[in-house]
């Protein structure tokens, strides 16, 4: 399902994890033509960064709170093209779907 939602798509989501118990955290997505890799530290030109301190992005990986609520609330910063993102938001429900494991394994 990723790989064919993926398929023409090529863009980079920037995280920006702030205050957290490591300090800051920085990491990003690349979505390029059907492949999909996370990578820790900056991207050289992401397309669309989200900035959110650690308590946000916790209280998201435990369910608490959406993304979408923390973004309205202004909880969550965003600079780039969000309407590209926006385009190709089906992508991202499959990353989501890969990365379930990973975050019912993390702890906050």
């Amino acid at each position: 399902m990723l790989a064919s939602a993926a398929g023409e798509v090529e863009l980079t989501v920037q995280q920006v994890v702030t205050g957290g118990p490591e300090g800051d955290v920085t990491y990003h997505v690349d979505v390029d033509h059907g492949a999909v890799r996370v990578a820790g530290g900056e991207a050289a030109q992401p397309t669309v960064t989200f900035i959110q301190s650690w308590d946000t992005a916790a209280a998201i990986g435990r369910g608490e709170l959406s993304a979408q609520g923390a973004f309205m609330t202004g909880l969550i910063r965003v600079r780039g093209d969000l309407p590209k993102l926006v385009d190709h938001g089906d992508v991202f429900g499959g990353v989501d779907d890969v990365l379930a494991e990973l975050r019912a394994q993390t702890t906050y």
